[in-house]
């Protein structure tokens, strides 16, 4: 089979749906299958290479404006994919990415939907809805009836989860047309070997209490002041990994909290290092308070670490990765008191902690690996007409 990715950009470039893209582009490859991804670079030069098997073509980005890259040669791109002899069996359509979605709809991709003209052949499509548009309020106001018409031209809708569906405004009134593909990762990568619990020792010898774990970008929807707050009543150290905006604010709110010496603030580590510390850790807290959090994969890192999370219940995919009284604990978005409680609950509750752990492990390699994600979309594209 001959796949054909439509996004924003693909990695080296950093962010959740590139790593995600490039996992399941890299896994068909290995399977045999022909992938090639059409995305806007971060210059203004056109460039082909192979990456891992995969064809990237990456098209000069004019400027981007709400986070979204204008490449102006996306249209004839698309065009150019649907009439190429080797054309693909199937596109695959990244949401959300305006820009390309727009040039989708006017291209061959789309059968001409806003321009008129009609290919001679209709190519099967299949759009992962990765996240609602959550802040721009006004962008989603304006992109909202075309939103609308490129869920109605695809022929499948992939969603991360039953919640995303149920709750965005755009997928409850398509329930029909969507399946429901959970995300997957390299569960492989947090097996315990005898160097990583080696490493994860000595992480540990530096922390007399128990260790709650945050990783991720220091911005506002994670909520990582809400779990600073809820730490100063919690008899236990936080270890917090990632970089963003909010440092110095959660700096200032452990030194007003007195929790300054069981607070460290840690730059991103590599992928061995965030591993011990996965399995360092006690407890892994994502405290996320907006729905802008879709899916939350580090929980799921956790979780094939054998530790047990707490999140939120957001109305996103949140809470059906980290499963409450399963996988770890919920609590509501933004409740530092309900926070408490559970991060209580899960330090000095050893029992329950192995417990939820053992479950959590388990549940992540038989549901959420990256060949059983590849497995699922295999039969959506089939489904779509995409063949086998």
């Amino acid at each position: 089979m001959r796949v054909t990715m439509l996004n924003k950009y693909y990695p080296p470039h950093l962010g959740g749906i590139e790593y995600h893209l490039r996992d399941l582009s890299v896994e068909l490859v290995e399977r045999g299958h022909g992938v090639r991804a059409i995305v806007a670079n971060e210059g203004r030069e056109t460039l082909t290479e192979t990456v891992d098997g995969v064809e990237v073509t990456r098209l000069g980005r004019a400027f981007a404006y709400a986070s979204t890259p204008v490449a102006f040669k996306m249209k004839s791109a698309i065009v150019r994919e649907a009439t190429r002899a080797d054309a693909p069996d199937v596109f695959h359509l990244h949401f959300p990415y305006p820009w390309g979605e727009v040039s989708w709809l006017a291209s061959a991709g789309g059968r001409g939907a806003l321009s008129g003209w009609r290919p001679k052949v209709t190519l099967p499509t299949v759009l992962s809805y990765h996240s609602d548009i959550v802040r721009q309020k006004a962008m989603l106001a304006a992109y909202g009836p075309i939103l609308r018409r490129v869920l109605d031209r695809v022929d499948i809708v992939l969603a991360s989860s039953p919640n995303m569906v149920e709750h965005s405004p755009f997928l409850s009134p398509i329930v029909d047309k969507c399946r429901v593909i959970p995300y997957g990762i390299h569960v492989e990568r947090f097996a315990e070997t005898p160097e990583l619990l080696t490493r994860a020792a000595e992480l540990r010898r530096g922390h007399d209490r128990p260790i709650v774990l945050f990783v991720g970008r220091l911005v506002y929807y994670k909520g990582p002041e809400v779990l600073v707050r809820a730490m100063a009543e919690v008899d236990a150290d936080l270890v917090v990994i990632g970089r963003g905006p909010l440092k110095a604010e959660l700096e200032a709110l452990a030194e007003s909290g007195g929790i300054t010496s069981r607070v460290t603030f840690l730059d991103p580590v590599d992928d061995d290092e965030l591993a011990a510390w996965y399995h360092a850790a006690d407890v892994f807290c994502l405290p996320s308070v907006a729905r802008s959090e879709a899916y939350g994969l580090v929980q799921l890192e956790a979780h094939a670490s054998g530790t047990p999370v707490v999140s939120t219940r957001l109305t996103t995919s949140v809470p059906f990765v980290n499963a409450d009284g399963v996988t770890g604990l919920t609590v509501p978005p933004g409740d530092v008191t309900a926070l408490v409680e559970a991060l209580r609950t899960l330090v000095t509750d050893e029992s329950l902690r192995t417990r939820l752990g053992q479950q959590a492990r388990s549940r992540a390699c038989e549901e959420f690996s990256i060949g059983r994600m590849v497995d699922r979309t295999l039969e959506a594209y089939a489904e779509a007409g995409g063949g086998s």
